[in-house]
């Protein structure tokens, strides 16, 4: 009897933890106008959606002159950067590494940080006596975007193209290919 009560109790939590993750985060996609981009306000900031929604979702995708963002809450705080690193990474967990909230690349496990877009990588230096590994940077690789919350809403403003970072390939080849650009 004892075994039947284990065995109800065990399918009863995999039946929760499946809803949970049909009913976790969503992929939403901001398609405001006509052209497939978010909408601009007159002062150059693009508005991405309300403050208290995505808070609810924790992540949302816009696009801003046909280049794809994604914008995450985590701990208290708003980031947004390029949706690309060689695959979509929105679908990525986000990690704690060495005391930094990062996104872990589902396909590569690249790990970049929310608040600079630098990658990280563990290396060790071979001359110490005792080589132990240590989370070090490989620059910034991936395109951040400013984030403006104003009366409850979220904007980004445009980015800075004067700079190059590695995620500018992957957004513009994906922007002028879609997602068959991108290869298997």
């Amino acid at each position: 009897m004892l075994d039947l009560i284990i065995l109800i109790l065990h399918y009863f939590i995999c039946f929760l933890i499946s809803v949970a993750i049909w009913r976790g985060p969503k992929d939403v996609d901001l398609h405001s106008s006509s052209t497939g981009g978010a909408e601009t306000e007159p002062d150059g900031l693009v508005f991405i959606g309300k403050e208290e929604d995505i808070k609810k979702s924790q992540r949302i995708t816009a696009k801003i002159d046909g280049r794809e963002i994604v914008v995450f809450y985590h701990e208290g705080k708003f980031h947004a950067l390029d949706s690309r690193c060689y695959r979509k990474i929105f679908a990525c967990v986000i990690s704690d590494i060495d005391g930094q909230a990062c996104i872990v690349c589902p396909w590569h496990k690249f790990k970049i940080t929310l608040e600079t877009g630098e990658g990280l990588y563990e290396g060790i230096n071979p001359l110490e006596p005792s080589p132990t590994p240590k989370w070090q940077s490989k620059g910034v690789k991936q395109r951040i975007h400013k984030i403006t919350i104003d009366n409850g809403n979220v904007y980004v403003s445009p980015p800075d193209l004067s700079v190059s970072f590695d995620s500018d390939y992957y957004a513009d080849k994906y922007k002028s290919g879609g997602e068959l650009a991108m290869g298997k």
